[in-house]
């Protein structure tokens, strides 16, 4: 019979744990893979054109095919991020009408509740609205929080009149109008929460990873998220920043609403594509909490039992694995299954499964490599920060009167990733795979230490180039000159911003792909967000340590190491200091990963 023959090959094609969008079954030919991610990250297939109108796709599984088209979310959303972060100072301090001093301190405070909420947004996501309807409602909220930035630069109600010609004097603006502005600016900030660690987790769910050439693409994946993420990046940067400061803010405003638009109605379009995984069992956030507080309770009774399964509540379902041995870490969380007395009554906050208990351990060993990537962070907020202010006191001429802006440094970082990122996925990952056996050539803790290596490097180069500046500006006597140029290019940065954007292409990706990857199945969102807390926990730790450095340095009317006079400063001392913690943090790094154990070793001792 041609059905029941056929039955087995349609078996085999199907995606377990995954629905379309009506909640049927799917197929690995009709769905997800490249052709879903590609309208995520904004990467189009090259006859996606002819065939957009029609939702019918027949793309092979070649992500050489890409090429950049509409933008996607992804993009999108990265070029309005940066479009406002990366010259919200100069706003701030010209049309509003704010001190520097004031300036920094919101700016600092809207960058760190922004790398905060993503907490809040994967939460929301895996606990209630999912990935898919996250993202979409964030995207609107974007669109609304961008649109009233572009309204309060715009219209003259809503912002403070110029200054007086050639004066200092400028009209303060109205709490209305400083309301109004920042209102849209943390609803910005509420949406990248929301958008930022959902559409990451959303991509990558669009990969099975039981099928070999699938995951073997879903390390790709992040690999070129994080190309589409630079290059929406470097074009904000240029594009956008020429545009606010030598334009119009409104415009320079508006452009990234109109994208965000755009990439919308794009991800939209993908809707029939999509994979969408179903949700298995309870709360994953409940789940956890309940095998510590049953771990709690049980505290005084054995740390193991014989039948540990037969104890769990018949309505419990962790994960799609047998529950059979128990991993060696964390032996005090087995007390969770095995309850003080066996005759009591069972229920979830009292007896757990194994399961359950595994995916709790699965959480607290990305603990270690959380905070021993925390100072990885601090290496971050250099590049936005202290590497920009070394630019602006060296040489920048290109000839015919054209010279680098300070902040446009930063894109060489993005620029590298772009050049590394086809020659990592294409010639690194092949070249160590035939070596290794392992789809993604090394393990994702392997390439985060490499990458850790990296920023160590590039700290230590930036020391030697900052302390070289010195010597030149000493040399030229301008050490008492802070505005004049010190004879020197800005093109010895460029080592130490090419440095960084290497260590970005090993540990940033890798963060991404090692917390998506190393979480419960129902906790993707909330992995991804832990993995963009690094950045801003290390910026809040940076603000600290340059905070405490400042008072001691300065006691005794002493010399700052970050004088406004640069050349009087000694920021090589500080890039040593944060070389000195990287290589500590690299140090325990290498200690803790030794001891970690990969969710498939896992499951493969649950399945004994």
């Amino acid at each position: 019979m041609a059905i029941s023959e056929s039955e087995p090959l349609l078996q085999d094609d199907t995606v377990d744990g995954a629905v379309d969008y009506k909640g049927n079954p799917v197929t690995r030919s009709t769905t997800g893979g490249w052709r879903s991610a590609s309208f995520i990250i904004g990467m189009f297939y090259k006859h996606i054109r002819s065939q957009i109108l029609a939702f019918h796709f027949s793309f092979s599984n070649d992500c050489h095919n890409f090429f950049f088209g509409e933008p996607g979310v992804e993009i999108a959303e990265r070029f309005a991020y940066y479009g406002i972060s990366s010259n919200m100072i100069t706003y701030l301090t010209g049309p509003l009408h704010e001190s520097t001093a004031a300036a920094a301190i919101n700016v600092n405070t809207w960058l760190g509740v922004a790398s905060m909420l993503p907490l809040l947004g994967a939460f929301v996501a895996d606990s209630y609205l999912g990935r898919y309807r996250t993202i979409f409602f964030s995207s609107l909220l974007y669109v609304l929080g961008l649109g009233l930035l572009t309204l309060s630069a715009t219209l003259p109600s809503l912002r403070p009149p110029d200054c007086e010609n050639n004066t200092s004097v400028c009209p303060s603006p109205t709490q209305f109008q400083v309301g109004f502005f920042f209102l849209s600016l943390y609803l910005v900030a509420l949406a990248q929460g929301g958008h930022k660690p959902n559409v990451q987790a959303f991509g990558a769910d669009q990969f099975d990873p039981s099928d070999p050439e699938e995951n073997k693409s879903k390390s790709s994946f992040f690999n070129w998220w994080y190309f589409g993420m630079c290059g929406g990046t470097v074009i904000s940067l240029w594009l956008l920043n020429y545009i606010q400061d030598n334009l119009s803010w409104g415009l320079g405003f508006g452009v990234p609403s109109i994208s965000m638009m755009v990439a919308l109605v794009v991800f939209l379009l993908g809707t029939k594509t999509y994979r969408y995984c179903l949700k298995k069992g309870k709360n994953p956030f409940v789940s956890i909490l309940e095998v510590f507080v049953a771990a709690a309770r049980n505290r005084q009774g054995p740390s193991s039992t014989t039948d540990k399964e037969s104890l769990l509540p018949t309505d419990y379902e962790a994960t799609e694995v047998p529950v059979h041995g128990s991993s060696t870490q964390f032996k005090f969380l087995d007390r969770a299954a095995a309850p003080k007395n066996l005759d009591s009554p069972k229920n979830s906050w009292s007896v757990c499964s194994m399961s359950q208990v595994e995916d709790a351990k699965m959480v607290l060993q990305l603990v270690p490599v959380w905070v021993t990537c925390l100072i990885y962070g601090v290496v971050f907020a250099q590049s936005t920060t202290f590497f920009t202010k070394q630019g602006s006191t060296m040489e920048r001429g290109m000839g015919f009167g054209f010279q680098i802006p300070p902040a446009t440094l930063q894109t060489f970082i993005s620029l590298s990733v772009v050049a590394v990122i086809p020659i990592y996925d294409w010639i690194f990952v092949p070249a160590t795979r035939a070596f290794t056996g392992l789809p993604s050539g090394v393990t994702l803790l392997q390439r985060i230490g490499i990458g850790l290596f990296l920023s160590v490097i590039s700290m230590v180069v930036a020391a030697i180039v900052e302390a070289q500046r010195l010597v030149v500006a000493r040399d030229a006597g301008l050490i008492d000159k802070p505005t004049e140029t010190v004879p020197m290019s800005v093109w010895w940065l460029l080592p130490q911003y090419i440095l960084f954007g290497l260590s970005d292409v090993f540990a940033m990706v890798g963060l991404q792909e090692f917390f998506y990857d190393q979480v419960p199945d129902g906790m993707r969102s909330v992995g991804l967000a832990l993995y963009l807390s690094i950045f801003g926990v290390g910026s809040f730790i940076s603000g600290f340590l340059i905070s405490v450095i400042e008072m001691v340095t300065t006691k005794d009317n002493g010399e700052s190491w970050f004088s406004n006079n640069l050349n009087r400063a000694h920021l090589d001392y500080f890039y040593w200091l944060v070389a000195g913690l990287s290589a500590i943090e690299l140090g325990l790094f290498l200690y803790f990963s030794k001891s970690h154990i990969y969710k498939n070793q896992r499951r493969n001792v649950l399945s004994m």
